[in-house]
């Protein structure tokens, strides 16, 4: 009996950006055994360089197609801003590239689908990147939820606020870039409260759109069949507690500051009985999606059961009928 080598391997993984994100991508991919970076993406040549000496890379691109075309090359992480999501998304599908897409996986709902239905007509893996997904005290919540602790979920709470300086000229604030609070942090609670209610029956939301047409501030209020009902709120002009809750009939977590990142909680039953939960890891918690993405591509998996596609479609098109609501737009919709 012989063994397939790529099998043992780790997968190869190339990063197209050079952003933050994409920095912390590579710095907890070191902190795992499935994964290993091998190129870079980056059509500036400085922070290209910049980007393969900060993180070991053996080496950079300028052109794409070459990155996209190298044999050593199984997976592509996608982390440019919002508004370059599809495309680069659409070479790395048509190339044969298992690919990870940042969140938002898109900007709209129509986007979403067309990547989703690109990647099953070619059999190619494709997932979005909401890590939060993945992190240890995340799973150990949802083990809880299918336990029955909780009773019935009922209500959930979730933020995510951090304050950025004011900069027409960052991505944040540029249309062009998908910019706003909603899409760069109002996802992560969205699509929370999707983990734990499913799609949502009513949406209401509440925005202020800045100087340069993208909102600095939202607030939503999803319903539910049975009356069941999420609060989502994102800033990108002032710092939030950013916790999380969820409550059911029999008891309620309290997710600790910052529930998006690996963090600890604590479960109180209506008795009044407290369990603590903690969960000290090494990281930023992102090397949880790539090791879900290479434990799929070993089954031969081409979406996640975890974070279904399916579902991000779902969750893209709930932040549609958000930005419908507090007329946000971004050119070429």
């Amino acid at each position: 009996m012989t063994t397939d080598p790529q099998a043992s391997r780790p997968l190869r993984w190339a990063i197209i950006g050079t952003g933050g994100i994409a920095r912390m991508f590579a710095d907890d991919l070191r902190l795992s055994e499935t994964g290993e970076l091998v190129a870079v993406g980056s059509r500036t040549a400085e922070r290209g360089a910049d980007f393969a000496r900060r993180t070991s890379a053996p080496r950079w691109h300028a052109d794409m197609a070459e990155l996209l075309a190298a044999d050593d090359v199984d997976a592509v992480y996608v982390a440019v801003p919002h508004s370059a999501h599809r495309d680069f998304a659409v070479a790395a599908i048509e190339a044969g590239k298992a690919v990870l897409v940042e969140k938002p996986f898109t900007i709209n709902r129509p986007q979403a689908e067309e990547l989703v239905k690109l990647a099953r007509s070619r059999g190619v893996f494709l997932m979005e990147a909401m890590w939060t997904r993945f992190l240890p005290h995340i799973v150990r919540i949802r083990e809880l939820l299918a336990q029955g602790r909780l009773g019935e979920p009922r209500t959930l709470t979730a933020e995510h606020g951090i304050w950025f300086r004011h900069d027409p000229a960052h991505r944040l604030f540029d249309p062009r870039l998908g910019g706003g609070a909603l899409l760069d942090l109002g996802v992560y609670p969205v699509s929370f409260a999707s983990m734990v209610f499913g799609d949502p029956s009513s949406v209401q939301a509440s925005g202020w759109l800045g100087d340069t047409g993208v909102d600095g501030q939202t607030s939503v209020v999803l319903g539910y069949d049975g009356g069941a009902r999420a609060v989502t709120t994102s800033s990108m002009e002032v710092w939030l507690s950013n916790r999380a809750s969820i409550a059911g009939t029999d008891a309620r977590v309290d997710i600790d500051a910052t529930w998006y990142r690996p963090t600890s909680f604590t479960l109180t039953e209506r008795t009044g009985a407290v369990e603590r939960y903690e969960f000290p890891e090494p990281g930023n918690g992102l090397r949880y999606q790539a090791e879900e993405v290479a434990r799929c591509v070993a089954a031969g998996l081409t979406e996640s059961p975890v974070m279904p596609l399916d579902e991000t479609c779902r969750i893209m098109g709930t932040m549609d009928d958000v930005r419908a609501q507090i007329g946000l737009r971004y050119p070429g919709e």
